[in-house]
């Protein structure tokens, strides 16, 4: 049995020596919280990112997006980001080291991550926890904002702007535009890849806790009234482990957890089925998974309700993905800061003609007072519910409250014919961490046997597809090796050539990388055209024609075994067998 913090530090060297991952910066010292990504971990990332997009763009046909990276200040202010996205700093009074508060309370105190400021503050005190660096006392923990700050442009035409903490509010900023290009259909889906930057008080945990990172989200809207999900009875039956924010763990499926309203909505489990088929098929272990609810006062300020899909790792349960309800929180906070509705019309079976009243904006009078502004200003005043209109009218505007006089608007009522009722959809988003999925991975499929090491990638995971040996390098089979290689190239099939030291050893080396399969070129192969395949996970061998090499790889991707193709040429044995 691997000790835990050797685990770490073997995963550590792994991924450094082999190219899977290593600290950013290094000729310069480092610098926290950064990780580089090698061509092997590069091509690992690229393979999650593959079968995500296989699943929710064209299994489930959600429309894929692209938007920045850098996001002006309006949007976090009406996200809620600018005042609510923040952890709790404390500082050593002795050596001045900074640390997030609720971490120096693992293992302490129940949960947390959930505690207010004074709870927080309380809990460090009791607790009599000391700076871990010098043994110092902490000071006050306060809060801290996570978002890199940026300034868009030069000089007096510079925005304030942030680095986006997630994906998610471009999606949402979109919602009208993207709703047109489905011809105004709902239920609708929408997902995003891309980089995500939160300026961590203390990263640590290796790539598990990083400042800039990948993440991939979906943001799924749906009528508010809908209880059920289209295609929820095909994982209905899926068995889950959850913990509940209130009791034990629970072992069930998808379809009970709905009904006894443990999961909030078939939306949101449908997402949480979906998030577990994707874990797994990268290779996660299943017994080692779990969704934990979260805690009223732990949820995050968009979230109505919200589930973790945890593994266990060496560090602990760690979160990978967020399932959450957002409700119509941000639809909403994006209407009341643009202007701009975020509604979709719900049509009656027939027109009805009913009286409506409405607030008026009269442009004669804003346009001399907010000038360029006025027309922004106007969109914000026509879109605000007359039963909530108070004297003076106030609205909000780039983070400032402006006082609308009397004489600018006007309330108006009259007769109209209504189509329909308009209506702000709910969202279900599942945000994937993939370097926290890349590296539970990578924990997963780990495994050792006479001093070797094999990472039991699933096939469609593995940065190499199939490894390429000459006997040796003469005679002509290096030529002809790498002919083999260049065909496999061409049907798609990433390849890496080896002709250094034994062929126990290349398959070692094969084996470590989580390469599936081998292809070995000999003697034989230029009088016949045979070649030999050998299998990582079995150790299996058999001779194949080359003619057969495109079908059988092809079977042996699709999940079929080396032993249905042939006789093994030997016993299995270890990596190191020639």
């Amino acid at each position: 049995m691997i000790d835990v913090e050797d685990l770490q530090q073997r995963m550590a060297s792994l991924g450094k020596r082999r190219g899977f991952f290593s600290p950013s910066y290094e000729i310069y010292g480092g610098l926290a919280g950064f990780y580089d990504y090698g061509p092997l971990g590069t091509a690992l990332k690229d393979n999650i990112l593959a079968l995500m997009k296989r699943i929710y763009v064209v299994e489930n046909g959600l429309l894929s997006i692209d938007t920045p990276v850098i996001t002006p200040h309006e949007v976090f202010e009406s996200s809620g980001h600018v005042s609510e996205f923040t952890d709790f700093l404390t500082m050593c009074k002795q050596c001045g080291s900074s640390y997030r508060g609720d971490h120096l309370l693992e293992g302490l105190v129940h949960n947390p991550d959930a505690l207010g400021k004074k709870e927080l503050a309380d809990a460090l005190k009791d607790t009599e926890v000391k700076c871990p660096s010098c043994g110092g006392e902490l000071g006050e923990p306060h809060p801290f904002n996570l978002m890199f700050q940026t300034h868009i442009g030069p000089g007096a035409a510079s925005r304030k702007g942030y680095l986006r903490p997630e994906t998610a509010q471009g999606i949402f900023i979109n919602f009208q535009y993207l709703l047109t290009l489905n011809r105004g259909k709902i239920p609708m889906g929408v997902f995003q890849v891309g980089k995500g930057f939160r300026n961590e008080i203390s990263p640590r945990q290796g790539v598990i806790r990083v400042r800039e990172f990948d993440m991939a989200e979906a943001e799924i809207f749906f009528h508010p009234d809908k209880k059920e999900w289209p295609g929820f009875d095909a994982y209905k039956d899926m068995p889950v482990n959850l913990l509940p924010a209130k009791g034990d763990t629970i072992s069930t499926n998808f379809g009970d957890a709905v009904k006894n309203n443990l999961i909030l909505n078939e939306a949101l489990a449908y997402f949480m089925a979906i998030t577990k088929r994707i874990l797994i098929s990268c290779g996660l272990d299943g017994e080692r998974l779990r969704f934990r609810q979260h805690e009223r006062d732990e949820m995050a300020h968009y979230a109505q309700d919200c589930w973790d899909a945890e593994a266990l790792l060496s560090y602990g349960w760690v979160e990978l993905v967020g399932i959450a309800d957002r409700s119509a929180y941000d639809l909403k906070q994006h209407q009341k800061g643009s202007g701009r509705e975020m509604t979709v019309l719900d049509p009656y079976d027939e027109p009805v003609e009913m009286e409506v009243t409405r607030v008026i904006p009269v442009m004669k009078k804003l346009g001399p007072l907010f000038g360029k502004n006025a027309k922004h200003i106007s969109h914000l005043i026509e879109t605000m519910d007359v039963n909530e209109l108070t004297k003076p009218l106030k609205i909000t505007f780039e983070g400032n409250s402006i006082t609308i006089p009397d004489d600018a608007y006007e309330i108006k009522s009259g007769m109209e014919t209504i189509m329909g009722k308009q209506y702000i959809p709910h969202v279900v988003e599942p945000s994937y961490g993939i370097g926290r999925i890349f590296y539970a991975i990578m924990e997963h499929c780990y495994g050792e046997s006479d001093g070797y090491v094999t990472l039991k990638f699933p096939a469609e995971m593995a940065p190499v597809k199939v490894g390429v040996f000459p006997l040796m390098d003469r005679d002509g089979m290096g030529e002809r090796a790498d002919q083999i290689s260049a065909l496999l190239r061409e049907l798609r099939y990433s390849t890496r050539m080896d002709n250094s030291g034994s062929i126990g050893r290349r398959y070692a080396r094969m084996d470590e990388i989580g390469t599936p399969f081998c292809v070995t070129v000999d003697y034989d192969t230029l009088k016949d055209d045979t070649v030999t395949i050998r299998e990582r996970d079995s150790k299996m061998q058999i001779r194949i024609h080359l003619d057969d090499l495109p079908d059988v790889l092809k079977g042996l991707f699709s999940f079929k075994t080396l032993d249905e193709y042939g006789e093994p040429l030997r016993p299995a044995g270890s990596s190191t067998d020639e």
